[in-house]
């Protein structure tokens, strides 16, 4: 469903991403795991046509992102990390507004709207301006957005980072139903406990370039770690930097 052919991108003599090659399947939750500034970010925007690739390039469902970026945005539902809202449009109005930019009939677009703002605990501000949400508030409309127009994918930026945890809960509670029937999720995040619980596999991603890529056990016995996702990370990103670190031979 989602397939990264050589992507890269640099500033310069910087390179923000390093040649990526990865295949994520149909239905499959992948989490993209990396620290501040590894490069999830920067890798996002290039799946979702913000961001010119300097190589490479990414296809969702048969479409390059880049090329093709009108189309895939009818595939795909996007959170960014800091949604951003028109202030004085209220919480129902943005999401009707979404609904009716995808094509849905104003009635249709209304039903829709009403039944996500209940699934992701937002009934009670429904009718509240956007300037007055909560970040946790933004991010569950944000990903309302997202899923508004029954997307076969999803690609989320560290959609849970700044949450309380009752927020936290209904955001990966309302994904897991998503990946129950059979959307493809890519999920980039820092918190590890949030990719343990959802993801089928995971890649970590360590100064732009991939460092590892399995299932929780697959990553255990290459990494001869017995225990948390944490303590993989630890070890995966602690031999990436040793190796940067190495002098050439």
């Amino acid at each position: 469903m989602i397939e990264f052919q050589g992507l890269s991108k640099s500033y310069g003599s910087f390179h923000a991403v390093h040649p990526l090659h990865l295949a994520v399947r149909p239905g499959e939750v992948f989490g993209f795991l990396g620290p501040n500034g590894a490069g999830k970010t920067t890798t996002i925007r290039m799946m979702m046509g913000i961001l010119v690739p300097s190589a490479g390039r990414v296809v969702i469902n048969g479409l390059d992102c880049h090329a093709d970026a009108a189309a895939v945005k009818r595939h795909v539902g996007y959170l960014p990390d800091n949604p951003i809202f028109y202030d004085y449009l209220r919480g129902r109005e943005i999401l009707q507004f979404v609904a009716e930019m995808h094509g849905y009939a104003r009635a249709d677009a209304a039903a829709r709207a009403q039944r996500l703002l209940h699934e992701l605990a937002l009934d009670e501000v429904t009718d509240e301006y956007a300037v007055n949400y909560s970040m946790g508030m933004k991010k569950k409309l944000g990903l309302a957005c997202a899923l508004i127009h029954e997307p076969k994918v999803l690609i989320l930026d560290e959609p849970i980072n700044g949450l309380d945890p009752r927020a936290s809960r209904d955001v990966q509670e309302r994904l897991l139903a998503a990946a129950a029937q059979g959307t493809t999720i890519f999920v980039s995040t820092h918190l590890l406990d949030m990719a343990e619980r959802l993801c089928d596999r995971v890649g970590i991603i360590h100064r732009g370039a991939l460092a590892a890529t399995g299932t929780l056990a697959e990553l255990r016995g290459a990494a001869s770690a017995d225990s948390s996702l944490e303590e993989v990370f630890m070890k995966v990103t602690d031999e990436a930097a040793g190796a940067d670190a190495a002098p050439a031979a």
